[in-house]
């Protein structure tokens, strides 16, 4: 499965954004889509991950800003992320991971600046 991740670019503090993942394939059976982010000299890090059955989870520090979301008929996984605050800059990446299966896209920048 191909990810190809849209919706980044430049936004003030205290906006918002939707993040796309377009999954090349069907991802209805896929057990875990997820989004991750890297700041410039940090590790890769989780930002929230939902499941085939609708299950989410965020890392404690998003909760209540950011909100994972799929459409399985589109093939499309969301991350709509509001509040935005300068330390949200970062490359984000989409994530499906399942039995054999741990692909990643190009991933996509995020800024958040005035």
């Amino acid at each position: 499965v191909q990810l190809v991740e849209s919706g980044g670019g430049l936004v003030q503090p205290g906006g918002s954004l939707r993040l796309s993942c377009a999954a090349s394939e069907s991802i209805a059976s896929i057990y875990t889509m997820g989004w991750y982010r890297q700041a410039p000299g940090k590790q890769r890090e989780l930002v929230a991950v939902i499941t085939s059955g609708g299950s989410t989870n965020y890392a404690d520090s998003l909760k209540g800003r950011f909100t994972i979301s799929r459409d399985n008929a589109k093939n499309t996984v969301y991350l709509r992320m509001n509040r935005l605050k300068p330390e949200d800059t970062a490359v984000y990446y989409c994530n499906a991971r399942g039995l054999l299966l741990d692909q990643w896209g190009q991933g996509t920048q995020v800024t958040v600046s005035s």
